[in-house]
């Protein structure tokens, strides 16, 4: 097994490289949530009330979402019921303090499988160009490569928030996950 098993080809197809580059931002968002405690998981900085524990059950939600509702159309699995957002629109975010670390670990671990599974299997049925359930504001098609796209900005965006809040819980910090790093695996009770 590679010991950077997250990096992109540098000499592949253009799904590869997509799909590489999705599988190195979750690696590297799942290294900087790795091995926290409660505490850890719940720390706040500054005015923000963005949290690594919110952060890894949104993007959980975000997994979910995408790889059924904006994917083919399905229900998301997991625990997404949409009154949960009817009470609190930030429900993902603030509902995360209230579960354990094994939880949330548990939780992200298991719709990042799923979504590579299903986003798998979509690629290799029908490829990048294939319109996926996801519309324009126009009701235009999207392709899977947009949906893609999408995911990986989304990725982007909250890897840094995950940056920042693990730099000020333990100081760890850097770029990628060092080599033969693996992610605590840990089943929720």
């Amino acid at each position: 097994m590679s010991e950077t098993p997250w990096e992109p080809p540098f000499d592949g197809t253009e799904t590869e490289h997509l799909v590489g580059a999705l599988d190195r931002q979750r690696a590297t968002f799942r290294w900087k949530a790795d091995g926290l405690d409660r505490a850890g998981l719940s720390a706040r900085i500054g005015a923000s009330d963005l949290t690594i524990g919110g952060l890894l059950k949104h993007l959980a939600f975000v997994e979910d979402h995408v790889s059924t509702v904006r994917l083919d159309g399905s229900h998301p699995l997991g625990p997404w019921d949409p009154a949960n957002w009817e009470k609190d629109e930030d429900w993902e975010f603030t509902s995360a303090g209230e579960d354990s670390p094994e939880q949330l670990y548990a939780l992200y671990d298991s719709c990042v499988a799923r979504a590579r599974d299903r986003v798998g299997a979509a690629l290799a049925h029908g490829g990048l160009d294939q319109h996926v359930a996801l519309t324009g504001p126009e009701d235009e098609p999207a392709s899977l490569r947009r949906l893609l796209c999408d995911l990986l900005e989304e990725y982007g965006r909250h890897t840094g928030h995950a940056d920042l809040l693990r730099e000020a819980v333990d100081g760890r910090v850097g770029e990628d996950p060092p080599a033969g790093w693996r992610p605590e695996v840990t089943a929720a009770p």
